[in-house]
């Protein structure tokens, strides 16, 4: 059975689509075992409908052993059974399309499971193998091969090598049960464009790309030199990150994608030292889209929201591809709690972000409100880096707690079981139920954004913005189409002229005789 790919046809969709991503196991939990699943999914696809979102990316949902929340994938055409089952799979993809949302699903091709196929046989064979030479499989150094093969350190903290009980040791960036592919061996190759296929062939609209900047290492596998390297993650040349190779691949997958009708596309997850850089992923002949984490690691300052806005257009303009904007997701502190300055700031950043030209990436529950989850206790935390020394900071389970939709306590209706991480106590005024019909709440705010996103000229698809002159530590620019929007970012009341006729604002106003009171941490959507 393949779903029919019935979506509206749109010439470029992608060009400012906005895209919600869902965590599974988070989202909501349809057969009650406390983890949400695909059924769960499919069952809140028309809630994302009228949400006014136009595709929903899928975090990992493949058969794996969850050493890291199912990025360690074992079989890359099978569902994990936590999941559901491949019908589940394809009956999300059928339904998203009857409804008219796009399915974008995570793509793992850096590294696999040690569970995978593959892995376990070449350990089985052992040194000499085959198999093996589809991962980095390198002798020890020192006396006796007691060493690593070289000094690259583990995103997730310690060495980047695991030594085998034959002696040999293997490569994994991230997690020990994360073996790295060797992407210069022609199977690797031939597999991962075979897998985008079976996905295709079953309706998909598209991948996200994990790691996309990692899939090559510089020849020879050359010393770093030193430790913390961790810290250089996106601002320095790395040799196992960003190598200049990795686009000869991606120009293979778009020849695969191109395949295919219905306009499918593949977004990097790509750090790269310069927004230049980002750029090259995005070329005509490559991949569609990158995400901006320039823009999403931007403070809530004015002169530093300008730069990156500036200097992410530029980037993107010379290679013709939509800048994508985006404020969190599951890797990182949720913009509630990360910007510093509450829900109204957080209210304000969403419309900044939903006024910008391309296209914008939600993460579930943004559109609620929700905070970070920072009080979660040591023995409920899954993230794998929290269990290891020198890695990242290990806390990324705080954004992951399970969605609130209806009801006065825990599970909030997420599923009949509980819920994999608790719910905080106080989350009955966040869940979906209680923000519907409330013209003040978040969810509404997200509702009418989008909904305005979509109807009006002066929002959506873009490659600049029209900076207006405006006091110290406001933006305000102007859309072609009479878009004029206007943020605060400083913590005071600034009085301005008003440049139109107001269409939506992140918090209430005092509009009088053509001036108006600009909160503190507030933004406004004006039609000339």
């Amino acid at each position: 059975m393949t779903s029919q790919h019935n979506v509206t046809a749109a010439t470029d969709w992608w060009r400012d689509a906005v895209i919600y991503q869902v965590y599974p196991r988070s989202f909501a939990d349809a057969n009650g075992d406390g983890m949400g699943d695909l059924a769960g999914v499919r069952s809140r696809l028309p809630y994302l409908r009228d949400l006014g979102v136009d595709a929903v990316w899928l975090s990992p949902f493949y058969a794996s052993p969850q050493a890291d929340a199912g990025y360690d994938v074992a079989d890359y055409r099978a569902i994990d059974p936590m999941f559901g089952t491949l019908p589940d799979a394809e009956a999300v993809i059928t339904e998203a399309h009857r409804l008219g949302l796009r399915i974008i699903v995570d793509l793992v091709p850096n590294h696999c499971s040690d569970q995978h196929a593959w892995f376990r046989r070449g350990l089985a064979e052992g040194p000499g193998s085959t198999l093996r030479e589809r991962f980095h499989f390198r002798k020890g150094r020192g006396e006796n091969g007691e060493l690593p093969p070289n000094d690259w350190e583990s995103l997730f903290g310690g060495p980047a090598w695991t030594r085998v009980p034959d002696g040999e040791w293997y490569l994994h960036l991230f997690a020990p049960e994360q073996p790295d592919f060797n992407w210069d061996h022609p199977a690797v190759q031939d597999e991962f464009r075979s897998i985008l296929r079976f996905w295709l062939d079953l309706g998909v609209d598209g991948f996200r790309v994990d790691v996309a900047h990692g899939l090559v290492k510089a020849p020879g596998l050359p010393d770093m030199g030193h430790g913390e390297q961790l810290k250089l993650l996106g601002n320095q040349v790395l040799p196992f990150f960003d190598q200049d190779g990795v686009h000869d691949i991606y120009r293979s997958w778009r020849t695969v994608l191109d395949e295919y009708s219905g306009d499918r596309i593949a977004v990097a997850e790509a750090w790269a030292p310069t927004a230049d850089r980002t750029a090259l992923y995005v070329r005509p002949d490559e991949l569609h889209q990158a995400f901006n984490f320039h823009y999403l690691n931007t403070e809530w300052n004015a002169a530093a929201l300008r730069e990156a806005i500036d200097s992410s257009l530029d980037a993107m303009r010379p290679v013709a591809a939509p800048t994508t904007w985006v404020l969190s997701n599951h890797d990182v502190v949720r913009h509630r709690t990360r910007l510093g300055g509450g829900l109204d700031r957080a209210r304000a950043a969403t419309l900044l972000m939903l006024a910008l030209p391309g296209s914008a990436y939600l993460y579930q529950g943004e559109e609620l409100g929700l905070p970070e989850v920072t009080d979660l206790p040591d023995e409920v935390r899954q993230d794998p880096s929290f269990f290891r020394d020198s890695g990242q900071e290990g806390l990324r389970d705080g954004c992951r707690v399970p969605l609130p939709w209806r009801g006065d306590e825990a599970p909030y209706g997420f599923g009949d079981g509980g819920s994999w991480l608790p719910q905080p106590d106080d989350w009955a005024a966040l869940t979906v139920e209680a923000q519907t019909g409330d013209p003040a709440s978040t969810l509404e705010l997200y509702r009418t954004a989008l909904a305005l996103r979509r109807a009006h000229p002066g929002l959506g698809a873009g490659d600049a913005v029209e900076w207006l002159a405006a006091p110290d530590g406001v933006l305000a620019f102007r859309r072609p189409g009479g878009l004029v929007c206007t943020v605060n970012t400083t913590g005071a009341t600034v009085r301005m002229p008003a440049p139109g006729r107001l269409l939506l604002s992140s918090r209430q106003l005092d509009a009088t005789d053509g001036e108006f009171e600009l909160p503190a941490d507030t933004a406004i959507w004006w039609e000339e």
